[in-house]
């Protein structure tokens, strides 16, 4: 029988097999009205030419209901999926399609609930609503623009059920 003991993982020590997802360090950009420190390409997949898919970890700030959502974002090159690496819920925004983005709606996620936005979906930023804000994201890496900020004409307020 053959024994073996247990090493810390380290990215050095696993990066023949793989690629270690972790937060390390400072953010490599703070993102999202500067409320979220985004871990920027933290796993390398390829998907083709032009672009690939890349995974990245945010660390978010929470927020709390009511919220005030002011902004929201699309990707038009790639879809997006968030990936909590917490058990805690937190709130969903998406607006519906068009060159500017027509009515909101917002969903509460469940423990263990993460979301893959479409291509193109107008999408409020990550939302977590109780420490730690972290997620696991998977999007598009490439050399052109894949972000489109949209700015609303009048915030919309957002509740939870019976606050």
């Amino acid at each position: 029988m053959t024994e073996i003991v247990a090493q810390p993982l380290t990215a050095k020590a696993f990066a023949p097999y793989g690629d270690v997802l972790e937060i390390a360090g400072a953010p490599d950009k703070i993102i999202n009205q500067g409320l979220c420190g985004r871990y920027h390409d933290r796993a390398a997949l390829d998907f083709g030419p032009g672009g690939r898919a890349g995974i990245s970890l945010f660390n978010a700030e929470p927020r709390s209901l009511p919220y005030r959502l002011e902004m929201v974002e699309r990707h038009p090159e790639g879809s997006q999926a968030f990936v909590p690496m917490h058990l805690k819920p937190w709130l969903v925004v998406v607006a519906e399609p068009g060159d500017v983005p027509g009515p909101v709606h917002a969903f509460l996620a469940a423990s263990g609930q993460g979301i893959n936005f479409h291509r193109g979906t107008w999408h409020g930023v990550l939302t977590p609503l109780h420490e730690p804000g972290l997620f696991a994201v998977v999007d598009r890496i490439g050399d052109t623009a894949n972000l489109e900020e949209h700015w609303l004409e009048t915030p919309v307020i957002i509740g939870g059920p019976r606050f």
